[in-house]
């Protein structure tokens, strides 16, 4: 045994203890490294479901691995109209996302909705002259971007080519008019080819489409794009009484089969039902996979006596919440970058069938003679850029209550097809009346609201 004195036991319990001590110190100082080094976590609503759910999921994922101080929560929030709902019921009751995706048709409401800040004020330096030119137009106001481009599609003509071998018509001439469409259509439904000759996904829309398409106001005050805003609708004029006439009369000789207000109008075409199909560029890559015939791309059918204008955007965009913090500004910001970088959009292009949102990504498509590969692709993305880019109406139409609106518009469409006589231009005109008289009491209701001029 070895004595210790009473001066070296002292010793030894002042060692000890301030051994506890530096150890103790140093998990102080452990834990507060690792609260620092906490990723800042950015919660990201969004509506994309099946595949696209996935594609996002790729991006999300891939970033957070290359931002380890970064970490996006990505959260399915159902609809379209329903994500833009609860971002901002959540913004009113303090609880919002920090970034919410919202289709082109909330542009306005989000704009007057006191709960964003403009991607322009964040990202400082951001080249954006580089996001593709009718994209950029659409998601300006006063030549500003306040959403960053995700999703973006417009409407194009897919079309069997089977069936039309099957007509007699030649697979490599579809219709480029209203009345080739008519009467191919006529066509391929006396050949047996095919039940029906067309139909549509997101009718509404498509109608939208028309009046762009042909240079024709939507809508008062610059389709709603200019110092003041929408306050009255164009649908009853003699333009949307002769696009609403033409679909009564297809469809009252079969040529046009009613196929539902978003995405049901597509197994009608896979299935071999309808020859021919109008939707968004956004399923091109469901249908050619899913598709057991050869489908063709066209550009969207025209009226002759019209000035030329432009298919518009489609799809949606990323809006930045307020309220948040500079550490938060500046993580969205990596990430909103990150999206619109080359490889990122090219991928999200390649996974989905949207536009790939800038010209240094179509550029590389282009090089890389991805475009070649597959022809239908590029149909859509040549339309929009070979248009009138740069008329209000050719532009597209900007309008508060607009998730309404087009509610009402969709509505009067299905009643014009379950029209069974033939006076159609009458019928129409009936039937636009009463749509428009609605729409303008949602733009009345909307102008009390958030006031008449454009923020």
């Amino acid at each position: 045994k070895i004595a210790i004195s009473p001066m070296g036991q002292f010793q030894m319990e002042v060692i000890f203890v301030w051994r506890k001590l530096v150890v103790m110190s140093l998990a102080v100082v452990f834990l507060m490294s690792f609260a620092i080094a906490a990723p800042i976590t950015i919660h990201f609503w969004h509506a994309m479901s099946g595949k696209r759910l996935n594609a996002v999921n790729e991006i999300v994922n891939s970033f957070n691995a290359s931002h380890p101080n970064i970490k996006v929560v990505p959260l399915f929030t159902g609809t379209y109209a329903e994500t833009l709902t609860k971002a901002i019921a959540a913004y009113r009751a303090g609880n919002p996302p920090d970034i919410v995706q919202v289709y082109e048709v909330g542009f306005q409401t989000m704009l007057d909705s006191g709960a964003i800040v403009p991607v322009f004020d964040i990202l400082k330096g951001f080249n954006f002259g580089n996001i593709v030119g009718p994209i950029l137009r659409y998601y300006s106001y006063k030549g500003k971007l306040y959403a960053m481009p995700f999703n973006s599609s417009t409407a194009m003509l897919y079309y069997n080519k089977d069936a039309f071998r099957k007509a007699g018509l030649d697979p490599n001439k579809p219709p480029t008019t209203f009345e080739e469409v008519y009467e191919d259509g006529l066509k391929i439904v006396k050949s047996g080819a095919a039940q029906n000759g067309i139909t549509f996904g997101w009718p509404a829309w498509i109608f939208e489409q028309m009046f762009a398409y042909h240079d024709q106001l939507y809508a008062n005050n610059e389709n709603g794009r200019g110092e003041k805003k929408a306050t009255k609708l164009n649908i009853n004029g003699p333009f949307g009484v002769k696009v609403l006439s033409e679909w009564m009369k297809w469809r009252h000789d079969n040529v046009l089969l009613y196929g539902g207000r978003e995405y049901s109008a597509n197994q009608a075409f896979l299935s071999g039902q309808s020859a021919m199909l109008i939707q968004s560029t956004s399923s091109l890559a469901s249908i050619e996979s899913a598709a057991n015939f050869e489908v063709g791309t066209a550009f969207l059918p025209k009226m002759p006596g019209y000035p030329t204008g432009n298919s518009v955007i489609g799809g949606a965009t990323l809006w930045v919440m307020k309220g948040l913090s500079a550490e938060k500004y500046k993580a969205i910001a990596e990430f909103l970058k990150y999206v619109a970088k080359t490889e990122t959009t090219i991928k999200w292009h390649n996974s989905t069938g949207y536009f790939p949102i800038t010209n240094a990504a179509v550029k590389v498509l282009l090089d890389t003679g991805s475009f070649c590969k597959d022809p239908n692709s590029l149909t859509a993305f040549l339309q929009i850029l070979t248009g009138n880019v740069k008329d209000p109406a050719a532009i597209g139409v900007r309008l508060g209550g607009f998730v309404q609106i087009r509610d009402v518009v969709d509505s009067a469409i299905e009643t014009a097809m379950q029209y069974k006589g033939t006076n159609y231009a009458q019928e129409a005109k009936k039937i636009l009346d009463n749509a428009e008289a609605k729409a303008n009491r949602i733009l009345e209701n909307y102008v009390k609201l958030y006031g008449d001029t454009n923020k």
